[in-house]
């Protein structure tokens, strides 16, 4: 069985949660973890987890895009929500210098926010007992890997995954050896001109790496540019065996057993 990691079912990208189900389920793909980004999934995230225990997950958090959205206050709910509701991590949190600053905020400003969320964001983790799932992207440069990882420096009980993973092997060595941490390959792995990324999963420590779709994008080949859903953490996997020259079916026990070490997940998903 194969986990998907890091999805958002709580898309009006999707009808019917139910037939997505089935539609995974039937490629291979039992279980998800999906990802609270901001006031309006917080409270539907949790509720569909509590209807399909089995498939779903949540994870809660407030996207680095999201925090000038945000209040202190509504922040303070989600993390009450977190202490009531079991959660598998925190996430999806991190930062985010891709884009400009939003209208009335400094580009100053919004990087301060997205840092002191961040900084908040690991200390509910690590008072939770969980890890967390990030989130960094630039335009140019790695200032925001690098400032995520300073601030996860200072949190050594929480492991960190980072999502979506498009750097390089010396920045893959760096999140294994000095942080203890993972990460996770999207559909990005199967597209073309993405070599950089195959040749880190290729040499990637099998305890390091987990897989996911981020849902409903980054749909891989050959269904680039649909909208994507769980099941097609599939070909995924198939990509990185084909790269390791090894079975999908190795690749998939791998990462579900990581998987499930990483979120807390039960034990029987990994049969």
């Amino acid at each position: 069985m194969i986990i998907d990691t890091h999805c958002h079912l709580i898309s009006d990208k999707y009808g019917d949660l139910d037939v997505l189900r089935e539609e995974s389920l039937a490629l291979g793909v039992g279980h998800c973890v999906t990802q609270g980004t901001s006031t309006y999934d917080w409270e539907p995230q949790l509720a569909l987890a509590a209807r399909m225990p089995d498939f779903v997950s949540s994870s809660l958090a407030v996207h680095p895009s999201e925090v000038h959205a945000v209040s202190d206050e509504q922040l303070s709910y989600m993390m009450e929500l977190c202490r009531k509701h079991p959660q598998a991590a925190i996430g999806e949190t991190g930062l985010d210098y891709f884009w400009e600053a939003p209208e009335g905020w400094s580009e100053d400003a919004y990087r301060a926010r997205q840092r002191d969320f961040l900084e908040q964001h690991f200390n509910l983790a690590q008072e939770l007992g969980l890890n967390i799932s990030l989130h960094t992207r630039d335009k140019v440069g790695l200032a925001s890997f690098e400032d995520a990882f300073a601030i996860a420096r200072n949190f050594p009980k929480v492991r960190p995954v980072f999502h979506c993973f498009i750097g390089d092997g010396a920045q893959a060595e760096r999140i294994f050896s000095e942080l203890d941490g993972l990460i996770s390959f999207t559909g990005i792995l199967t597209f073309n001109k993405s070599e950089h990324v195959q040749a880190v999963a290729t040499w990637c420590p099998a305890d390091r790496f987990m897989v996911e779709t981020d849902s409903p994008f980054l749909s891989p080949a050959p269904h680039r540019g649909k909208v994507n859903i769980p099941g097609r953490t599939k070909f995924v996997v198939d990509k990185i065996a084909e790269l390791r020259g090894v079975s999908p079916e190795e690749i998939a026990a791998c990462t579900t057993a990581n998987a499930c070490r990483f979120f807390r997940l039960p034990s029987h998903l990994t049969h």
